[in-house]
């Protein structure tokens, strides 16, 4: 009746093997290529450098006139615009302010590139359902894959600091991008697309002028849960070199600082309502325009 108890499995020694040869196999890999994808991801180097340069070096009443400015035009409206002074003059008197600048330049560096690659994958997909079938159970193990476990091959290829940090960063944050942008383009309506057709209009002219403006609301949706997920990594990454308000609150596990891990926790979630409040303004600004122009 063991053998109920105790699941078959491979002998010890044959799994010991195994896994020796593929870790073999793969710093094999690592000592061959890294030097080759550490040039490749260069340009990502230098991109989030001056990023963090212009964010912590531009006088902080830039900084808050700059983010106000934004959030009225995406929202237009006082009181968000208030909340994100409010918040940003907050952090700054709790002395987090450099600590945050480093963070919100990784997560606008981190965007850019989940826009990049999200949005054309994203309307590929959704021109191919072969494509999707393809891509959908990658994106499956990329959002179920514990983020601790492809920190490992992330790091080994290429080291601990800021770039391992910001491709681990991608990977966690990048597929709600493809989902929402592949969703909101397959649910424009067929009538548009109809009409569009009746006028004789192109493939590019049909993504460019129907299906991309009816699908921003979605777009947009996935804009925003991509850097949702991009700060939920900011504690993680801080593990591989990554600066900013991670780095505190790993401190303050390593130390059971209570007060330091609340306040630059509470910092992070500051910025969470900021970008959440105006993204979904400006979301809900597109939807009544579209609404308006398409007589919905």
């Amino acid at each position: 009746m063991e053998w109920l108890l105790s699941f078959p499995h491979m002998e010890d020694e044959r799994l010991r093997a195994l896994k020796k040869a593929i870790d073999g196999a793969f710093r094999n890999f690592t000592s061959t290529y890294g030097d080759s994808f550490e040039a490749f991801f260069q340009p990502l180097q230098v991109f989030l450098n001056q990023s963090e340069r212009f964010m912590t070096t531009t006088p902080w009443p830039i900084i808050i006139v700059l983010v106000a400015l934004i959030a009225w035009f995406a929202s237009r409206s006082w009181r968000i615009v208030l909340g994100c002074v409010f918040t940003l003059m907050a952090i700054g008197y709790l002395d987090m302010w450099s600590d945050t600048m480093k963070t919100l330049s990784m997560i606008f560096v981190c965007t850019v590139i989940s826009i990049v690659i999200g949005l054309p994958t994203g309307i590929a997909m959704a021109r191919s359902n072969r494509l999707q079938n393809l891509v959908s159970p990658v994106l499956d193990v990329m959002q179920t894959l514990p983020s601790f476990v492809y920190l490992i091959p992330v790091v080994m290829l290429l080291g601990i600091g800021k770039v391992a940090g910001l491709i681990a960063v991608v990977i966690y944050a990048l597929p709600p991008m493809i989902r929402l942008t592949n969703l909101g383009i397959r649910h424009v309506d067929a009538e548009m697309l109809e009409c569009a057709d009746a006028f004789g209009s192109s493939s590019w002219q049909k993504l460019k002028n129907v299906q991309l403006p009816l699908a921003l609301p979605s777009i947009m949706a996935g804009i925003n849960q991509t850097i949702m997920m991009a700060l939920a990594m900011v504690v993680i990454a801080s593990m591989i070199g990554v600066q900013g308000l991670g780095q505190p609150v790993l401190k303050a596990i390593s130390n059971q600082y209570f007060t330091l891990g609340i306040f630059n926790g509470l910092a992070i979630v500051g910025i969470a309502v900021i970008f959440d409040r105006v993204s979904q303004a400006y979301g809900r600004r597109l939807q009544k325009h579209l609404e308006r122009v398409h007589g919905h």
